[in-house]
């Protein structure tokens, strides 16, 4: 048996790919180009020797800095792009890399141009803010201060100019024509400016307060939007006059303008002045439009030629400060000419690596080659499982519960096809099945156009696990035509029922009711029990019995691979102590209740499973009666209960004894730290409380020894109730596809009213995408996870490990920056 394991061809995802420590000596002129060609290889991860120092102290600090700088000028620039407007016109172009030095003074050089016409542009739209605000002031204003003679004047101008005069502030011109007649007598003077209209009536509140009435207020809106300076978008603004009287009234008047963010323009009284005012505004306005959209254009096509070249530098400034925060984690020799790594790295990288060095020693025209040697390692080494497209998200699966210790046998090789499965025995129903297909093959058919974007959080999940959608609808079919149900309706797919009516009332009879009249339904469950009164006791039974199986199977499953990992690891203690109690207390009693489901499915007796397992432990040397299945039933439960008595104690106190034994034999008089050997390796040997220390806790080792035990004896019940999920989402999504398409579907075409049967229809469609497709889907999912990082991945997983991560330029991401 040993010799045909041995035989047998190693799989790629069963066991991590062996790793090496490595050391690397590279002399400093060749360093960087060396780093570089390791990141675009990928596969060598580097150890941090220079973990006590803070970032500054580091040797090559002032490179960091300055990429960090370059990515700082880089997202302004794109910050620029993104506000002008020219992001989805720019197209990048792939040039010859330039220069560290080169770059940083382009991008210094682009950054200036863009300040300084950021700059220039922010005066001119102040400037040209201003002199609008002025034009619609004096415009405005100079309707609450013309004469009875001018009023007709200030009208015909007020036309040609397209400005909106309201009756009612015409109206009012009589009471300011009276006031305005007596100003020079009473001292009555006047502000006029321009503020936010949604500030108008505080303000107005404002002033009358602080005057104690003693002004009067004039307002109308301002004819055009004006763009607010600091947040860029178009705002709407009030004119105002305030008369008043008095040097004091003033002061307040301003000093509440100034709080208000209102600007204050002087306007004159004459009329005549008003207009030659305007027309020079009118001229520097239309000169500062030519000149702001001639730096508008100025500035887009600077950014559109940095936009040309900005995916690339960004990624070559990522790229130098990845390398040289890696040169971070090296040290200087003792004569500070070459540079010292060390890192982990893949057996079959090793050449890889080497050559990518020689390569780097040679483009860099070094006279010393950089040397590469291998490392006794004393830490545990990194896990890394080659994966593909395929088998990538099933090993996420599993390493969110926790990374595989290193070569310890990966749940991923049986999750590929076990989860799928599972989630499909909950959710089994063809067209259900078949609506996933569909959407998984839209994923899978989108998949290098969906590869690129840039997707959101819930549309980035369901991509990445395309495939595992992909195999569950697949299982989902499967166990569906095993069903019958194709949204709970069944089908007469592989032939007629093996059943027929009796008499009449048949649909209300019981199975006995049928008389079976040929040779059973040759796939699944036969039509004839959908609608019978016996269907939900023939299908509660026949999915609780098949969750028991499934579930018995994948604990052995489980127990098997604990075998496989103690024989990796020469672990013989395991073997006997733990691997042997554990299949025979499992199968001593739930491995039974298998045996004894198969049998009474096989020869069609009506025996209670309950009782029988029941009286089992409670008595049993009685006679089994009606419930005996087969010939000598009694006596060898009575051996395999004995049997799962004595596999508690077999687990629980020889390991801990055998454990002291040996450290006796091995250390007795010597006050020397542990030899690594195949019993008493801490790696080797992963359930001892002992690891890294020299002196052996025999109370630490009993006490955890005792934990597992008791862990898997109570396990092997609950983990086995657990699978019981199994039917009860099975029923559960059954019985809810069935109420939306007899109660809602079948209630709705009861009627002749077309408006009815689409009502029906859409509720119906609504149900069945979004509770049976999603939330079941989901609840499925969550339910397939649990069982397999609880109930399989127990019995022999440790997920203590931790993942390889090696130097990759492929890694880095924009949020490196």
């Amino acid at each position: 048996m040993e010799k045909f394991i041995d035989n047998l061809s190693p799989m790629d995802l069963m066991r991590s790919e062996k790793m090496s420590l490595v050391q690397l000596i590279i002399p400093v002129e060749s360093a960087h180009r060396a780093v570089s060609y390791l990141g675009e290889l990928g596969l060598l991860q580097f150890r941090d020797l220079n973990a006590e120092k803070s970032p500054f102290q580091r040797t090559f600090v002032n490179q960091v800095k300055r990429c960090g700088e370059m990515s700082r000028k880089l997202r302004f620039f794109k910050d620029q792009i993104i506000k002008a407007g020219l992001l989805s016109s720019i197209h990048p172009v792939v040039e010859p890399d330039v220069e560290l030095e080169e770059l940083e003074m382009q991008l210094a050089e682009h950054e200036h141009e863009l300040i300084e016409m950021n700059s220039n542009s922010e005066k001119l739209r102040q400037t040209y803010n201003e002199l609008l605000e002025f034009k619609m002031v004096l415009i405005k204003a100079g309707s609450f201060l013309v004469s009875n003679n001018n009023q007709a004047v200030a009208e015909e101008w007020e036309l040609s100019e397209n400005v909106y005069s309201s009756d009612r502030y015409v109206e009012a011109s009589s009471l300011l024509e009276q006031q305005m007649r007596t100003a020079d007598q009473s001292g009555l003077r006047f502000i006029s400016g321009i503020i936010f209209q949604s500030k108008a009536l505080r303000f107005e509140r404002m002033l009358f307060r602080a005057t104690r009435g003693n002004m009067l207020f004039n307002q109308a809106p301002a004819g055009e939007e004006i763009m607010d300076p600091l947040s860029a978008e178009m705002v709407k603004k009030t004119v105002f006059v305030v008369f008043f009287s008095g040097e004091q009234a003033r002061t307040k008047i301003l000093k509440i303008c100034e709080a208000f963010g209102a600007n204050c323009y002087p306007v004159p009284d004459d009329f005549s002045k008003q207009r030659q005012i305007t027309r020079e505004i009118l001229s520097r306005l239309s000169e500062l439009e030519t000149t702001l959209d001639a730096g508008i254009r100025h500035q887009n096509k600077a950014l559109t030629s940095i936009g040309y070249h900005l995916t690339q530098w960004m990624s070559m400034v990522r790229r130098e400060k990845a390398i040289y925060d890696t040169l971070n984690m090296l040290n200087f020799d003792v004569t500070k000419k070459c540079l010292v790594g060390e890192g982990w790295c893949p057996v079959f990288a090793k050449a890889k690596v080497q050559e990518a060095l020689q390569r780097a020693t040679f483009d860099s025209n070094s006279q010393v080659g950089s040397i590469f040697h291998v490392m006794d390692a004393v830490e545990s080494p990194p896990t890394y499982f080659r994966t593909n497209h395929f088998t990538n998200a099933y090993q996420e699966i599993v390493d969110a519960y926790g990374i595989a210790r290193y070569q310890e046998a990966n749940p991923a090789v049986y999750t590929v096809v076990t989860f799928p499965f599972l989630f499909a025995v909950m959710f089994g129903d063809w067209g259900h099945g078949i609506c996933l297909l569909l959407g998984a093959l839209v994923l899978i058919a989108r998949e290098s156009r969906l590869s690129t974007q840039k997707l959101g959080s819930f549309m980035e999940m369901l991509f990445g696990g395309r495939y595992v959608l992909l195999l569950m609808s697949l299982f989902s079919i499967y166990c569906g035509l095993i069903y019958n149900e194709f949204f709970s309706v069944p089908f007469h797919i592989f032939g007629g029922s093996a059943y027929k009516c009796r008499d009449a009332t048949c649909s209300d009879a019981h199975s006995a009711g049928l008389i079976k009249f040929r040779d059973p339904y040759p796939f699944g469950v036969d039509p004839s029990w959908r609608g019978s009164r016996s269907e939900l006791p023939f299908l509660n039974s026949l999915k609780m019995k098949m969750s028991i199986l499934l579930g018995v199977a994948q604990m052995n499953l489980g127990i098997i691979l604990s075998y496989f990992n103690a024989r990796f690891f020469h672990s013989s203690l395991d073997i006997r102590y733990q691997f042997v109690p554990q299949m025979i207390f499992l199968n001593s009693l739930f491995g039974y209740l298998s045996l004894l489901i198969i049998i009474k499915w096989c020869i069609g007796s009506q025996a209670d499973l309950y009782h029988v397992m029941i009286y089992m432990f409670l008595s049993p040397t009685d006679d089994l009666g009606e419930n005996e299945l087969f010939w000598g039933q009694r006596p060898l439960q009575i051996v395999l209960l004995l049997l799962a008595l004595v596999a508690v104690p077999w687990m629980l106190f020889p390991k801990p004894f055998i454990l002291k034994k040996l450290h006796s034999e091995r250390f007795q008089g010597r006050n020397y730290g542990m030899l690594v050997s195949s019993e008493f390796d801490p790696d080797v040997e992963p359930d001892s409380a002992w690891e890294h220390h020299e002196e052996f806790n025999f109370s630490e080792v009993f006490v955890h020894q005792m934990i597992h035990s008791i862990e898997f004896v109570l396990g092997a019940v609950s983990n086995t109730a657990s699978y019981l999920r199994l039917w009860a989402l099975s029923l559960a999504h059954s019985e809810l596809s069935t109420v939306f398409y007899e109660k809602v579907l079948l209630l709705a075409w009861g009627y002749d009213n077309v408006v009815i049967r689409l009502i029906g229809l859409a509720v119906f469609a609504f149900a069945t995408a979004f509770i049976l497709l999603m939330m079941e889907t989901l609840s499925a999912f969550l339910h397939a996870l649990r069982l397999h990082w609880v109930e399989f991945q127990n019995k022999f997983y440790h997920g203590d490990g931790y993942k390889f991560k090696p130097f990759s330029f492929a890694l880095i991401t924009e949020d490196g920056d």
